[in-house]
């Protein structure tokens, strides 16, 4: 398909969209302020599979050591460059979910379990162990591991990848013919 007429497309999904919620919340909708990421600062993008991709991440960490909450708080921090700098570990913690006298600690673990899994890469500066990190492709990551899941979870994750257009990298698929 050409970029002009996947445009072309994007614009005709986003016109139905714009058609439903008028039906949906009539006056409402105006009367109503919207994050709008296109006029809002402060936004990333995430894959909008990240729901599903959490539940796998914590299956595959085990039990009682939930990384999902770590991971999205590092795709808040994320630039489209797919890195992230490090500058404040307690500010951090905090978005991942951990306070108290352990909550470095809990950061530094969930860290180096993603970091084990594949999900990020790191690199340190100084005493800093993560200075910096990089977000993997998840879908590479999964791929990479699906004998390690549920056959149901991999399906569901493969169905919501369907309905939003998401695809596996061609990397992994020339991989996987050879």
């Amino acid at each position: 398909m050409s970029k002009r007429s996947e445009a072309a497309g994007k614009k005709k999904q986003s016109e139905k969209r714009r058609l439903l919620l008028e039906s949906i919340w009539g006056d409402d909708l105006h009367n109503t302020p919207v994050w709008d990421r296109t006029e809002n600062d402060g936004y990333t993008t995430i894959p909008r599979v990240l729901p599903h991709i959490g539940r796998l991440a914590d299956r595959l960490a085990g039990k009682g050591t939930p990384v999902s909450p770590t991971y999205f708080a590092l795709w808040c921090r994320v630039w489209d460059e797919g890195c992230i700098e490090i500058k404040d570990k307690e500010d951090l913690a905090y978005e991942a979910g951990f306070s108290g006298q352990r909550a470095i600690y809990s950061l530094t673990q969930r860290i180096r379990k993603l970091k084990e899994l594949g999900f990020i890469k790191t690199k340190s500066k100084g005493n800093n162990e993560f200075q910096y990190i990089m977000i993997v492709n998840p879908f590479s990551v999964l791929q990479a591991k699906k004998n390690d899941l549920y056959e149901a979870e991999y399906r569901t994750l493969c169905m919501r990848m369907h309905e939003v257009g998401a695809d596996w990298p061609k990397e992994n698929l020339d991989k996987e013919e050879k």
